[in-house]
């Protein structure tokens, strides 16, 4: 199992930043290779990407989530992966997205990719890409928003 750590500052308040990360059909508009993500579900998105030429689905649950806070995932079948992305506000006008993704690199070209940094560099352009997607357009979009007031731990 692999694990890339990268982080980003973005200029907008903390629940901007989270809301629009939760509008997990938008990943294709900032997410290099990623095709679809349908969510399924409030815990469960089924993802299709290309990944090492290859194009791959899976589906993963999102398995902890504390609004404003941290959303944490793991893969359910397909390509194994799991991770978890924090929201830290840094003022009242910028936060800091720090995600940690585990994967399981498949076949000699991904390995090759991993070694090479290929998937650090892919997701540290995704990050940079989802600053400029929310920062362009000033607020986040989709409507959907999780009670901030509650924690939820889907294991309990």
């Amino acid at each position: 199992m692999e694990c890339v750590e990268k982080s980003i500052e973005v200029d907008a308040p903390l629940q901007q930043v989270y809301n629009q990360w939760t509008q997990f059909e938008d990943f294709p508009k900032f997410m290099a290779g990623v095709e679809e993500v349908h969510q399924i579900d409030n815990k469960r998105l089924h993802w299709v990407a290309e990944i090492g030429g290859k194009r791959k689905e899976w589906e993963a649950e999102i398995y902890e989530q504390a609004p404003d806070e941290k959303i944490a995932w793991r893969s359910t079948s397909g390509a194994r992966n799991f991770g978890v992305v924090h929201f830290k506000p840094l003022d009242a006008n910028r936060t800091e997205v720090h995600l940690k993704m585990n994967y399981e690199p498949e076949g000699v070209s991904e390995q090759v990719g991993d070694m090479l940094g290929v998937v650090g560099r892919r997701v540290e352009g995704d990050l940079k890409r989802f600053k400029e997607f929310l920062q362009e357009r000033q607020k986040e979009s989709g409507l959907a928003r999780i009670d901030s007031s509650r924690r939820t731990n889907i294991l309990d």
